[in-house]
């Protein structure tokens, strides 16, 4: 009899410990998968957004919500799955059995209840406000240490590193004391419901004794008692511990559920309307106006002008005309704030963004390059290319040189491109931008970091090989502008000069004055 009870106990023993071990296996196989699932959709969304929506959250922000945020809610998922049939058996269990020995004192087990129950909602209370600034400053501390490494060597060719390093350790410790109130407050829980559960206990364990000495109870009732006490507080310190990953991961699945139900700024219109494919494909702005939010004035103030196939429309301005801003407007990364942009006559607004996108080829002012081959970089214009087609892309571009001695399109280009000069740079990405074969192509001083002669080489390129499209071209340089069919001059968000070269330098100020600064360019 005894072995066999000891067979069962053991046997008992194993099925405790199979089902931890699956426990274990499935809650974090689980949670892991939420938070596989859960980073897609956050990298998905914000691959939808707009500048304005990267502006109104910051990069910074986005990137602790997908990582940061993702683990603290995968960790409350993982801890509550393993955790959500054991700790109800041993806290209900132990009450059940508790109270068929004895209703009495398991009465003082359920009276202490609604004290537990207020010291979590007080926790939750006081704890959300601490976590959501406490992830507010890792966002902030994410973005200086960014800002640090991307601005290095601004950083120390003057001397700042001590100034950077206060900067950061001042918001570090800030960080450290929000991080320390919110985890005291939440690990304070923990004790006091331990405190509340054992004070309990005593109380039991003296009326329990009181009556054994007049002989209204047996030891044996009293010891189950006990051991079924022990099985609540096991209930109820395993959920309470459960309780105490709510806080953070509910703050940090809000900040996630801000980001995965923020309305786009830029909508599909409700009528998806193709676009119209002519032989001579049109641009008009009809008095387009843009501001951005909380300005004072406008950035693009009444624009009206036309460019179609065949024609290169130069923008030149001073910095902060609003130069960027337009092509921002023309690739639709802002809607503008009065007026309409129209292509062949519709509305580009009424355009799908994924049709209007494949319409349009843009060479930012950022070179951007990925840590990839320089094959596949040219390939994200256009997968189906052909090798042929790559190389062609490249003369166009003045970079077949460069990266036939680079080992061709096999060469592997370094993380934002460090193997290669910003000049080299900026031609891999207008290959990048030629492979599209867009109607429309929008450069955004794409030529700056040329000399003068690749400039002029490459101007006649885009001139010969993109003959049918539309080109808009922003520069700082006459040299790089002169020759195009079309000149928009902006001065402080207004356009102020249209026409051709001749015809501006000779009745445009403003024109005049930037040729007058290059003189020596020019000549």
């Amino acid at each position: 009899m005894i072995w066999q009870r000891g067979l069962l106990m053991l046997l008992f023993s194993a099925v405790s410990f199979g089902s931890a071990a699956v426990s274990v296996y499935l809650s974090a196989g689980i949670a892991n998968k939420l938070g596989e699932k859960l980073r897609e959709k956050v990298f998905k969304k914000v691959a939808s957004f707009s500048q304005k929506e990267m502006d109104h959250f910051g990069a910074s922000s986005l990137i602790t919500r997908n990582t940061n945020d993702v683990t603290q809610v995968q960790n409350l998922v993982e801890m509550a799955l393993k955790f959500i049939i054991i700790a109800p058996i041993y806290l209900f269990g132990g009450l059940y059995f508790s109270y068929r020995l004895d209703a009495r004192l398991t009465l003082i087990f359920i009276s202490v209840t609604p004290l537990l129950l207020l010291a979590c909602l007080l926790t939750f209370r006081y704890a959300n406000p601490l976590f959501e600034k406490v992830q507010g400053k890792i966002d902030q501390l994410n973005l200086i240490f960014k800002e640090g490494l991307t601005g290095i060597q601004v950083i120390q060719a003057f001397n700042k590193e001590e100034t950077e390093y206060k900067r950061y350790e001042k918001e570090n410790d800030i960080y450290t004391k929000l991080a320390i109130r919110s985890n005291v407050l939440v690990s304070f829980l923990i004790p006091f419901m331990t405190l509340v559960m054992s004070v309990a206990t005593v109380v039991i364990t003296w009326l329990g004794a009181k009556d054994i000495n007049v002989g209204q109870m047996e030891i044996g009732t009293m010891i189950g008692v006990i051991s079924y006490a022990g099985q609540i507080l096991s209930g109820i310190g395993i959920l309470t511990m459960v309780i105490s990953f709510i806080p953070r991961g509910q703050t940090s699945a809000k900040r996630i559920n801000e980001v995965l139900e923020y309305q786009n700024e830029i909508q599909d219109g409700e009528n998806q309307l193709q676009i119209n494919q002519t032989e001579k494909n049109q641009l008009v702005l009809e008095d387009v106006t843009f501001r951005y939010d909380e300005a004072e004035e406008n950035t693009i103030d009444h624009f009206s002008f036309s460019v179609q196939s065949e024609e290169v429309l130069a923008i030149i301005g001073s910095t902060g005309a609003g130069k960027t801003t337009l092509i921002n407007l023309l690739d639709r990364l802002y809607d503008p704030t009065d007026g309409a942009i129209l292509f062949n006559n519709q509305k580009i607004n009424q355009i799908t963004q994924t049709k209007w996108h494949e319409q349009v080829s843009l060479v930012p002012q950022m070179n951007q390059l990925f840590s990839r081959t320089i094959r596949e970089n040219l390939r994200i214009g256009n997968e189906q290319a052909s090798d042929k087609e790559l190389w062609q892309a490249l003369k166009l571009a003045e970079a077949a040189d460069f990266v036939e001695a680079s080992g061709g399109l096999d060469g592997l280009v370094e993380k934002n491109g460090g193997n290669f000069s910003g000049g080299q740079k900026q031609r891999l990405c207008l290959a990048r931008a030629f492979i599209k074969k867009a109607p429309i192509y929008l450069f955004d001083d794409s030529f700056s970091g040329l000399d003068f002669k690749t400039d002029a080489k490459i101007q006649r390129n885009i001139r010969n090989g993109l003959k049918k499209s539309i080109k808009i071209i922003v520069a700082q340089r006459i040299t790089t502008v002169k020759n195009a069919t079309h000149i928009a001059v902006i001065n402080e968000g207004k356009l102020v000069g249209f026409g051709s070269h001749e015809e501006l330098k000779q009745n445009n100020s403003v024109y005049q004055e930037i040729i007058l600064s290059q003189m020596e360019a020019v000549e």
